[in-house]
Protein backbone atom coordinates (compact mmCIF):
# COMPACT_ATOMS: atom_id res chain seq x y z
CA UNK A 1 0.00 0.00 0.00
CA UNK A 2 1.57 3.29 -1.03
CA UNK A 3 1.72 6.35 1.61
CA UNK A 4 0.51 10.16 0.95
CA UNK A 5 0.87 12.95 2.91
CA UNK A 6 -2.50 14.76 3.50
CA UNK A 7 -2.53 18.47 5.01
CA UNK A 8 -6.18 19.94 5.44
CA UNK A 9 -7.94 21.57 7.94
CA UNK A 10 -11.44 20.43 6.90
CA UNK A 11 -12.61 17.04 8.49
CA UNK A 12 -15.06 16.46 6.19
CA UNK A 13 -12.85 16.48 3.39
CA UNK A 14 -10.19 14.93 4.64
CA UNK A 15 -12.57 12.26 6.19
CA UNK A 16 -13.63 11.93 2.40
CA UNK A 17 -10.44 11.73 0.90
CA UNK A 18 -9.27 9.28 3.58
CA UNK A 19 -11.78 6.86 2.73
CA UNK A 20 -11.80 7.12 -1.60
CA UNK A 21 -7.59 7.22 -1.80
CA UNK A 22 -8.14 4.15 0.62
CA UNK A 23 -10.32 1.70 -1.36
CA UNK A 24 -7.47 2.78 -4.24
CA UNK A 25 -4.93 1.07 -2.20
CA UNK A 26 -3.72 4.49 -0.90
CA UNK A 27 -2.40 4.68 3.11
CA UNK A 28 -3.54 8.00 3.79
CA UNK A 29 -1.48 10.03 6.98
CA UNK A 30 -3.84 13.51 8.14
CA UNK A 31 -2.26 16.62 9.55
CA UNK A 32 -4.19 19.15 10.11
CA UNK A 33 -1.89 21.66 10.55
CA UNK A 34 1.53 22.85 9.09
CA UNK A 35 3.32 22.05 12.02
CA UNK A 36 2.11 18.37 12.12
CA UNK A 37 2.51 17.74 8.62
CA UNK A 38 6.30 18.44 9.08
CA UNK A 39 6.48 16.34 12.01
CA UNK A 40 5.13 13.44 9.41
CA UNK A 41 7.07 14.20 6.30
CA UNK A 42 10.79 13.80 9.17
CA UNK A 43 9.27 10.78 10.39
CA UNK A 44 7.81 8.67 7.21
CA UNK A 45 8.63 8.48 3.21
CA UNK A 46 5.49 9.37 1.16
CA UNK A 47 5.04 8.77 -2.70
CA UNK A 48 3.13 11.93 -2.96
CA UNK A 49 2.05 15.05 -1.14
CA UNK A 50 -1.48 16.44 -1.09
CA UNK A 51 -1.34 19.56 0.23
CA UNK A 52 -3.94 22.95 1.54
CA UNK A 53 -2.98 26.58 1.02
CA UNK A 54 -4.95 27.82 3.95
CA UNK A 55 -4.19 25.96 6.96
CA UNK A 56 -3.17 26.59 10.80
CA UNK A 57 -0.02 27.22 11.86
CA UNK A 58 2.38 26.71 8.63
CA UNK A 59 0.44 27.44 5.51
CA UNK A 60 0.71 24.82 2.25
CA UNK A 61 3.32 27.09 0.33
CA UNK A 62 5.36 28.25 2.80
CA UNK A 63 5.61 24.11 3.98
CA UNK A 64 6.60 22.90 0.47
CA UNK A 65 9.66 25.91 0.30
CA UNK A 66 10.72 23.96 3.51
CA UNK A 67 10.75 21.14 2.22
CA UNK A 68 12.09 21.72 -1.18
CA UNK A 69 14.38 23.92 0.61
CA UNK A 70 15.87 20.56 2.24
CA UNK A 71 16.19 18.80 -0.73
CA UNK A 72 12.68 16.77 -0.23
CA UNK A 73 11.40 16.49 -3.79
CA UNK A 74 8.97 14.33 -3.01
CA UNK A 75 5.68 14.82 -5.62
CA UNK A 76 3.27 17.51 -4.70
CA UNK A 77 -0.35 18.53 -5.13
CA UNK A 78 -1.51 21.63 -4.24
CA UNK A 79 -5.48 21.29 -3.98
CA UNK A 80 -6.86 24.83 -3.03
CA UNK A 81 -10.13 27.33 -3.19
CA UNK A 82 -7.53 30.01 -4.03
CA UNK A 83 -8.15 30.09 -7.90
CA UNK A 84 -6.40 33.35 -8.77
CA UNK A 85 -3.63 33.14 -10.31
CA UNK A 86 -1.27 34.96 -8.17
CA UNK A 87 -2.02 31.45 -5.51
CA UNK A 88 -1.55 29.20 -8.57
CA UNK A 89 1.71 31.11 -9.19
CA UNK A 90 3.10 31.10 -5.72
CA UNK A 91 2.04 27.56 -5.49
CA UNK A 92 3.96 26.09 -8.61
CA UNK A 93 7.03 28.48 -7.74
CA UNK A 94 7.13 26.62 -4.19
CA UNK A 95 7.78 23.70 -6.33
CA UNK A 96 4.30 22.06 -6.40
CA UNK A 97 4.12 19.76 -9.39
CA UNK A 98 -0.07 19.70 -9.94
CA UNK A 99 -2.62 22.17 -8.66
CA UNK A 100 -6.00 21.31 -8.42
CA UNK A 101 -8.81 23.73 -7.53
CA UNK A 102 -12.12 23.29 -4.83
CA UNK A 103 -14.65 21.85 -5.39
CA UNK A 104 -12.95 18.97 -7.02
CA UNK A 105 -14.19 15.50 -7.89
CA UNK A 106 -12.17 12.53 -5.96
CA UNK A 107 -11.83 11.03 -9.44
CA UNK A 108 -10.06 13.99 -11.06
CA UNK A 109 -8.00 13.81 -8.06
CA UNK A 110 -6.92 10.31 -8.22
CA UNK A 111 -6.30 10.40 -12.10
CA UNK A 112 -3.43 13.30 -11.10
CA UNK A 113 -2.17 11.15 -8.28
CA UNK A 114 -1.52 8.50 -10.69
CA UNK A 115 0.04 10.32 -12.80
CA UNK A 116 2.53 11.99 -10.56
CA UNK A 117 3.22 8.62 -8.88
CA UNK A 118 5.08 5.85 -10.58
CA UNK A 119 4.37 1.69 -10.59
CA UNK A 120 7.89 1.82 -12.18
CA UNK A 121 10.92 3.44 -10.87
CA UNK A 122 14.31 3.83 -12.37
CA UNK A 123 17.80 4.50 -10.77
CA UNK A 124 21.23 3.54 -12.65
CA UNK A 125 21.13 0.49 -13.59
CA UNK A 126 17.94 -0.40 -11.23
CA UNK A 127 14.51 -0.59 -12.46
CA UNK A 128 11.60 -1.58 -9.76
CA UNK A 129 8.28 -2.55 -10.68
CA UNK A 130 6.50 -1.34 -7.11
CA UNK A 131 3.13 -3.24 -7.83
CA UNK A 132 4.97 -6.72 -8.22
CA UNK A 133 7.84 -5.89 -5.92
CA UNK A 134 10.26 -7.28 -8.91
CA UNK A 135 13.64 -5.52 -9.25
CA UNK A 136 15.70 -5.17 -12.37
CA UNK A 137 19.47 -4.91 -12.43
CA UNK A 138 21.26 -4.70 -15.59
CA UNK A 139 18.62 -5.60 -17.59
CA UNK A 140 18.18 -9.19 -15.81
CA UNK A 141 16.13 -9.81 -12.45
CA UNK A 142 17.80 -10.10 -9.59
CA UNK A 143 16.60 -12.76 -6.25
CA UNK A 144 17.59 -11.25 -2.82
CA UNK A 145 15.96 -12.35 0.77
CA UNK A 146 12.86 -10.24 1.61
CA UNK A 147 15.09 -8.05 4.32
CA UNK A 148 17.55 -6.71 1.20
CA UNK A 149 14.92 -6.87 -1.37
CA UNK A 150 12.56 -4.50 0.93
CA UNK A 151 15.60 -2.19 2.19
CA UNK A 152 16.68 -2.14 -1.24
CA UNK A 153 13.56 -1.16 -2.74
CA UNK A 154 12.88 1.88 -0.01
CA UNK A 155 16.39 3.17 -0.82
CA UNK A 156 15.42 3.18 -4.51
CA UNK A 157 12.32 4.22 -4.06
CA UNK A 158 13.13 7.18 -1.72
CA UNK A 159 16.34 8.57 -4.03
CA UNK A 160 17.65 11.56 -3.25
CA UNK A 161 15.97 12.00 0.26
CA UNK A 162 17.21 9.05 3.59
CA UNK A 163 14.97 6.22 4.65
CA UNK A 164 14.67 6.97 8.21
CA UNK A 165 15.65 4.12 10.62
CA UNK A 166 12.35 3.81 12.34
CA UNK A 167 11.32 2.69 8.45
CA UNK A 168 13.98 0.32 7.94
CA UNK A 169 13.57 -1.60 11.53
CA UNK A 170 10.08 -3.02 10.55
CA UNK A 171 11.77 -4.60 7.30
CA UNK A 172 14.03 -6.83 9.24
CA UNK A 173 13.37 -9.83 11.07
CA UNK A 174 15.09 -9.02 14.31
CA UNK A 175 15.50 -5.12 14.45
CA UNK A 176 18.76 -3.87 15.83
CA UNK A 177 21.25 -1.20 14.71
CA UNK A 178 24.13 -4.13 13.85
CA UNK A 179 21.49 -5.94 11.75
CA UNK A 180 20.63 -3.16 9.49
CA UNK A 181 23.80 -2.22 9.09
CA UNK A 182 24.93 -5.93 7.61
CA UNK A 183 22.00 -5.82 5.53
CA UNK A 184 22.90 -2.32 3.74
CA UNK A 185 26.72 -3.35 3.90
CA UNK A 186 25.64 -6.69 2.02
CA UNK A 187 23.87 -4.68 -0.46
CA UNK A 188 26.54 -1.94 -0.97
CA UNK A 189 28.82 -4.93 -1.69
CA UNK A 190 26.73 -6.71 -4.05
CA UNK A 191 25.42 -3.93 -6.26
CA UNK A 192 28.20 -1.40 -5.62
CA UNK A 193 26.12 1.23 -4.64
CA UNK A 194 27.44 4.17 -2.27
CA UNK A 195 24.86 4.38 0.04
CA UNK A 196 25.21 7.19 2.97
CA UNK A 197 24.75 6.66 6.64
CA UNK A 198 22.69 10.17 7.41
CA UNK A 199 23.65 10.98 10.94
CA UNK A 200 20.67 10.92 13.85
CA UNK A 201 18.10 10.27 10.44
CA UNK A 202 19.05 6.88 8.69
CA UNK A 203 20.30 6.18 5.13
CA UNK A 204 20.34 7.32 1.75
CA UNK A 205 21.69 6.15 -1.68
CA UNK A 206 24.31 8.67 -3.18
Amino acid sequence: MRRLLLLEDDPVLAKILIKYLGSHNYQIDWAKNGDEAVDLSYLHCYCLYLFDINVPLLNGIDLLKLLRDADDMTPTIIISALVDVKSVTQGFIAGADDYLKKPFDPEELMIRIKAKTKERISHNDFEVNLTTGVIHYQKGVIQLGNVQKNILIALLKNYPNPVTKEELMPLLTKPSDLTLRVNISKIKERFNLDIKNVRGVGYKII
